[in-house]
């Protein structure tokens, strides 16, 4: 007996008009993986395309049942939060009515546009579709491997959590949400079972790709290692470093030969004017301080302006220093 097709329903030629068209897969389990994010942008596209845009009430839609983002890029988000502020949410974001509470929805994709209607009091631009959870899984995988950062280990993350709902025994499901093949699936769940204690202390790290996850994964199999490990981080206060300066210091306690002895990487500070022309990136290690200027853009040169300008004055700024320090 041919065993049933998962995604005959989003396939067949005979679908009423009214019915959901993903048309995310084609003829063959191994066609069903995209190539290209040019192509998955366009799927994407084609989902929403000629449908009705509503405004919903953020109040009125939860979050999706699978997690896709470990940690949010505070910067991407105060520059989505502006755009929106100033210009109007331009995507629609992609709700399902709600599969168990009446009146409500859930979103599909879109969370950080529905975060910042909320933020802002405003009613959010969307599209409603009756779709299955399998549908839903590929879409929102789909969309964030199209238009989002998401890191290596949140794919990985949410790869192993599209495998624990089983929606079919060969995994294509998970592979066409992520647009991958049997090989990296299999890499991403190996990465993504490590302890959780230790994805939890490292988080969303956005950096380090597949070899280096794979890596980590290895360094922590022998169960000294991962004593000696867990020994370290119970001792480390890691707040205030981002994940991939987490993820350094993890490896560096991996790596060294005596990594009860060490203390964490560089903190990582960020100063930004009111106008937000320039911003800085502060780091220090105790024994060293680095400042580094940066513009976005068209403000790329205010950066470089104003460094010159500290760098001009830096006999002022010292002696101002030195004169605070004898005033104690």
């Amino acid at each position: 007996m041919a065993r049933k097709n998962p995604f005959a329903n989003v396939m067949s030629e005979n679908r009423p008009e009214n019915a959901v068209a993903l048309d995310y897969t084609v003829k063959g389990a191994s066609r069903s993986i995209i190539s290209t994010i040019d192509e998955l942008a366009a799927r994407a596209d084609k989902l929403l395309e000629g449908e009705t845009v509503v405004e919903l009430d953020p109040e009125s839609i939860d979050a999706s049942f699978v997690r896709d983002r470990l940690e949010e890029d505070k910067q991407a988000f105060e520059d989505l939060l502006t755009a929106v502020r100033d210009q109007g949410q331009n995507s629609p974001v992609l709700v399902r009515p709600h599969p168990t509470e009446q009146g409500r929805y859930m979103i599909v994709y879109g969370h950080r546009r529905l975060k910042v209607a909320e933020m802002l009091g405003r009613k959010v631009r969307a599209v409603i579709k009756s779709i299955s959870d399998r549908d839903h899984v590929i879409a929102q995988g789909q969309e964030n491997s199209a238009r989002s950062d998401l890191s290596f280990i949140e794919k990985a993350s949410f790869a192993k959590q599209l495998s624990a709902l089983n929606y079919d025994s060969d995994s294509a499901t998970v592979m066409a949400a992520l647009s991958i093949d049997k090989a990296t699936l299999s890499k991403m769940l190996s990465v993504a079972n490590m302890p959780q204690d230790i994805l939890d202390a490292i988080g969303g790290a956005r950096s380090p790709g597949r070899d280096r996850w794979y890596e980590l994964k290895q360094l922590i199999e022998p169960p000294k290692a991962l004593a000696a490990l867990r020994e370290v981080l119970a001792k480390t206060d890691l707040t205030g470093l981002d994940g991939d300066a987490r993820f350094a210091f993890v490896m560096d306690a991996l790596t060294r030969k005596k990594p009860s002895a060490l203390s964490p990487s560089k903190k990582l500070e960020k100063w930004v004017p009111e106008d937000k022309a320039v911003s800085a990136e502060i780091r220090s290690d105790g024994k060293s301080y680095v400042l580094a200027f940066k513009g976005k853009n068209s403000k790329a040169r205010e950066s470089v302006g104003f460094g010159e300008f500290v760098a001009r004055n830096l006999d002022e700024l010292y002696a101002a220093y030195r004169n605070e320090v004898k005033e104690g």
